[in-house]
Order: C-alpha cells, then structure tokens, then sequence
C-alpha cells in the first residue's frame, strides 16, 4: 500500500494539503460527500494540483505537515513543478 500527499485548489483559489492511501476516492469525498473537510466542503468544487507518493504514511504524514507550513508562494511553486 502506498499513501499520497496531496493538494486541493478550491473554487475560492485558496489551497488544501491532506493525505490519504486512496486519491481518487479522497478527491471525490473532497467535492461530493459529507466525509470531505470541512475546509474543501464549504469551498467546493476543487481541483487536484499536486500529489506526492509515500510508502509509509509515517512518512506521508511529516510530508503533509511540512508542506501545510510552507507559505502560499513556496506551495504555488510546489504545484508548478509537478
């Protein structure tokens, strides 16, 4: 099983960061069901912009926590580079 670190833009143009071992359930979660964020639920519909494999969801958790503190202008360059 791999886990996937993954960023949302939302309809309002901010940008969600989370992590999962399903992406396009998660995705779809995120824009159509009540399970999704409270943060995306309110800001539907969104895209995925960027996704970053792990093998271990230790590892895909520190990830998340490191991109979450990175300022919009770094996760925008993040996207960019994907």
């Amino acid at each position: 099983m791999s886990f996937v670190v993954y960023m949302l833009e939302c309809h309002d143009g901010s940008l969600y960061t989370g992590s999962t071992n399903n992406l396009q359930k998660r995705v779809h979660q995120h824009n159509h069901l009540k399970s999704g964020a409270r943060y995306t639920k309110q800001r539907r519909p969104v895209r995925l912009v960027y996704a970053e494999t792990f093998k271990t969801f230790k590892e895909a958790r520190q990830r998340e926590c490191l991109i979450k503190c990175f300022t919009r202008k770094k996760k925008l360059e993040l996207i960019r580079d994907f």
